[in-house]
């Protein structure tokens, strides 16, 4: 498994945001979002280090902290992905949260014994790959799980809303909206929130932007 980053800072987002975790960024992507911060770590060439599920297992040990993400690239299309899954799984110390971009097969996670939480992505239209979205996902999230949308204009928001809708995903697992950073006013989010009525919904900044610069890695 090719490792680009591992860190640990705190959440930066998601259901365990401003909480200490530890990061493990894998080298890949099989999208091209416009508004992708992390464009660095999904090109072939990206320096990396080759580690097996058990080496990753332990560096996450060592470090002492329970809460873990895994995120890139894209997590669920590595290598080996299910072999360390289902390893840290074992560890029922700890709490892990697997970023993806809602273009990979998430059933085989479901089949895991005390399976991961995911946190998926719903590509926005302004990102580009909104086509790309596996909606046969949406029949294996349950109340463990996020959805994030990331917006960046009032179309993206209206996508959402839909999206929202369509699936009943406020009732049936956590739902975040979140600025693409720069690109909307954070006003304009709240007021769509506000005009749609849209309960049990979660407005969130990315708070590792806040706390250093947007670029910066391993924070």
């Amino acid at each position: 498994m090719y490792v680009v980053e591992k860190f640990v800072s705190i959440n930066g987002e998601s259901r365990r945001a401003g909480q200490l975790a530890v990061f493990i960024r894998f080298r890949g992507c099989n999208l091209d979002c416009s508004y992708c911060d992390t464009k660095w770590a999904n090109i072939k060439s990206c320096p990396a280090e080759e580690m097996t599920p058990d080496e990753i297992y332990e560096y996450i040990k060592s470090t002492g902290v329970t809460n873990v993400t895994l995120t890139g690239g894209e997590p669920l299309i590595q290598k080996d992905i299910d072999v360390l899954l289902k390893k840290l799984s074992e560890d029922k110390d700890l709490y892990v949260e697997i970023e993806t971009n809602g273009s990979a097969d998430v059933s085989f996670v479901k089949e895991i014994k005390n399976p991961p939480s995911l946190t998926m992505d719903y590509k926005s239209p302004s990102s580009g790959m909104n086509e790309k979205m596996l909606m046969d996902n949406y029949k294996y999230i349950d109340g463990s799980d996020t959805v994030k949308f990331v917006c960046g204009s009032h179309e993206d928001l209206e996508r959402a809303y839909e999206i929202i809708k369509e699936y009943d995903l406020a009732k049936r697992c956590a739902v975040y909206i979140s600025p693409v950073f720069g690109a909307i006013e954070l006003s304009d989010i709240v007021d769509f929130m506000k005009d749609k009525k849209l309960n049990g919904v979660n407005m969130q900044l990315q708070m590792h932007k806040y706390i250093w610069a947007p670029d910066e890695k391993g924070v």
